[in-house]
């Protein structure tokens, strides 16, 4: 790829997987990118079949033929001409399309593949013409013929292997049902997906799809959205709870009230994404791009100088002809423009498939060099809303005795702490007692009956004005509660102390897994939070992590990231928050989860479909097999050319050994579908 125009190439062709060629048009002020009209994959099968035919008849009256197989056809008077005909229908037929290509690639200035084979088939045919016309016996329209052939052969395989990695991302635009079960009053009327509107309530049948972005209004079902989020176990669906569009409802009928239809639904999110990922460029990608260029600079050299060293040998103009045809089939950088781009698309798709929107290639790339994950706390490492951790019960009460008290009293109330505690009991099936006068009070926490007893709940201020005393055994277990940041709650029953309840932010059982994975993978781990140093330190032990930021302030996390980097750590920061967007530019790789803002998602790199941090492990796996599968094909098409320039010239002729100019593109075709072989092994891989 040509430097100047380096920023401006559009990726591949949707079709056939070769490089698009951007073209100014002149009366408006920006690029336009060349679709490659006419690259379908039916029409190269066609054309190779029609130039099949016609290569046939043409082999027989051929010099390979006769030399080699010893086969004559015979000849008749003009038969020379009707071979020319053959030769020129393949020429101008078959082989147009890789004319046309060529023209637009000198137009372009962006000389590839396509511009040698046309030299290569120009300079046969002409010579071929110019032979017959003038009498000579020498021809090379087998060559001509056999090589678009191959050509075409070559190209319909690795298209088929292109448009089967892209194809995850057109199986996305099926997700969608055609229409939606709208409800009208008492009864449904069914409307095209276009005619839905935001405030609009569908009915999702079992088993049929969720034609919007919604809330269920009504109804209990699972739905399968593992196509969408990665996520294998059907999602738990009931009143107040999120659905996604082309997701999968399962035996339930639901209520939808659609909240997002179109380019805003997630589906469409999702397909944007994964398709600008697609259309941008990873760094070896644009090293590969600019190869293939300087690539193809060096065969139309190369080329040029066997001819001449041809035929200062004295070798004939058809011999020298033979050499440059060979020389510039085989070093076409198809293999080499392949290897990167194919690789890229994969796994885009995949990580789309396992929960992972890549919205820059860079960022999959750059991901292997991480060494250190560094953590938002509060809705990444934790669930960011306070769960019961422990009940320290008094002596001659269990644990459930206190929850229940405590809970009873709290579900008058709609303060976090209280509803927490409520929640927790609903865990335990625990059956909460009929209260009665219940009271609020402010600074302190609440008080109401429970049959005849009085009963409060709240902090160290419900202690002092019931002239509470610890023993020192619970003492113990109170200070060591609250030194790991919890926040500890009192039940009282007529003036007695029937337990205390530890409360916190609750640690995601995911994270730990995530934490394990990422330490057993070589990666430091490292969180940064805004709460104090003794919660910081709790959390921290919990989870195992290996350093953490405490009481640091949104506008300062950015900083703290600058602090890791200025130790020569690679980091990759993990958060939800709009307080978290600069640390997430800062880092060398930002990773928003799905659940986090807008603000959050435009500043990361990479995007978690879940709210899941055990999906961050993935990415690290995914970036490593990416790499590896990059360089092993930038291997092989690079030391494939080292080897086939000099046999295409002839450097082995005095030993007998002469590359033809169709085999040259056998091998040349092999070497492109081997690296899209060794592309689609990726798919294989266990993230």
């Amino acid at each position: 790829m040509h430097p100047e125009v380096q920023s401006e190439k559009p990726g591949l062709c949707p079709e056939c997987g070769m490089n698009l060629v951007p073209t100014a048009k002149k009366k408006v002020d920006r690029i336009e990118h060349d679709k490659h009209v006419g690259h379908k994959t039916s029409s190269f099968l066609m054309k190779f079949w029609i130039a099949l035919a016609l290569t046939i008849p043409i082999f027989f009256y051929s010099e390979i033929a006769m030399t080699v197989f010893k086969i004559q056809a015979p000849k008749f008077v003009g038969s020379e001409y009707v071979l020319l005909a053959l030769g020129s229908i393949v020429f101008f037929y078959c082989g147009l399309i890789f004319l046309t290509s060529a023209y637009r690639e000198l137009k372009a200035r962006l000389p590839g593949m396509m511009t040698l084979i046309s030299i290569a088939v120009i300079a046969a045919y002409l010579y071929s013409v110019f032979s017959i016309l003038s009498g000579a016996k020498h021809d090379l329209l087998f060559e001509l013929s056999s090589l678009i052939t191959i050509m075409l052969l070559g190209h319909w395989v690795e298209m088929k292997s292109v448009q089967g990695a892209q194809g995850a991302l057109k199986e996305l635009s099926k997700l969608l049902p055609d229409t939606a079960e709208i409800i009208r009053g008492d009864k449904t009327k069914l409307v095209p997906l276009a005619d839905l509107k935001v405030g609009d309530v569908v009915l999702v049948k079992p088993g049929s799809k969720v034609p919007a972005d919604g809330k269920v209004t009504e109804g209990r079902s699972d739905v399968n959205e593992s196509i969408l989020t990665g996520e294998s176990k059907p999602a738990a669906k009931r009143a107040g709870d999120g659905v996604i569009a082309g997701s999968i409802n399962g035996e339930g009928s639901l209520k939808v009230e659609v909240d997002s239809i179109g380019e805003k639904t997630f589906l469409s999110g999702v397909r944007r994404l994964v398709a600008d990922a697609q259309a941008s460029k990873s760094r070896l990608q644009v090293l590969s791009d600019r190869a293939a260029f300087y690539l193809t600079v060096i065969a139309i050299f190369a080329g040029g100088m066997t001819f001449i060293v041809w035929l200062l040998a004295r070798s004939g103009i058809a011999v020298a002809t033979e050499r440059l045809v060979s020389v510039l089939v085989i070093t076409c950088p198809h293999a080499l423009g392949l290897a990167v781009p194919l690789v890229a698309a994969i796994s885009t798709t995949m990580a789309a498939r396992h929960g992972l929107l890549i919205r820059q290639r860079v960022a999959l790339e750059g991901a292997r060099k991480v060494d250190t994950v560094l953590f938002d706390k509060t809705g990444t490492l934790t669930k960011g809303e306070f769960g019961v951790s422990a009940i320290v019960a008094t002596s001659g009460v269990t644990e459930n005795q206190a929850l229940k008290t405590a809970a009873s009293v709290n579900s008058h109330s709609e303060h976090p702490l209280a509803r927490a505690m409520v929640k927790e009991a609903e865990n335990r099936r625990i059956k909460l007692a009929v209260i009665k006068n219940f009271r609020s009070l402010p600074g302190k926490g609440a008080k109401a009956r429970i049959e005849n007893s009085e009963v409060s709940v709240g902090n160290e201020n419900i202690l002092k004005e019931n002239h509470i005393s610890f023993s020192d055994e619970h003492q113990n277990k109170i200070n060591a509660l609250s030194k790991q940041g919890k926040t500890v709650i009192h039940a009282i029953a007529d003036g007695k102390l029937l337990g205390s309840i530890a409360l916190a932010d609750i640690i995601r059982e995911e994270s730990r897994e995530a934490v394990r994975s990422l330490k057993q993978a070589g990666l430091k781990t490292a969180m940064i939070t805004g709460d104090s140093e003794d919660v910081a330190a709790w959390v921290s032990k919990e989870l195992g992590l290996d350093e953490y930021f405490a009481k640091v302030m949104p506008s300062e996390k950015a900083d703290k990231v600058k602090l890791l980097q200025g130790k020569g750590k690679k980091v990759a920061m993990v958060g939800d928050g709009v307080n978290d967007a600069p640390a997430l530019a800062q880092a060398d790789l930002g990773i928003a989860i799905g659940a986090g803002t807008n603000v959050a998602i435009e500043s990361a790199g990479i995007i978690l479909v879940k709210n899941d941090p055990r999906d961050i492990p993935k990415i690290f796996n995914l970036s490593r097999l990416t790499y590896n599968k990059m360089m092993q094909n930038l291997f092989w098409a690079t030391g494939y050319n080292v080897v086939a320039i000099p046999l295409a010239a002839g450097v082995l002729a005095p030993k007998g050994i002469i590359l033809q100019p169709w085999l040259a593109a056998v091998f040349m075709s092999l070497s492109t579908v081997i690296v899209a072989i060794n592309a689609l092994l990726l798919r294989r891989q266990m993230l």
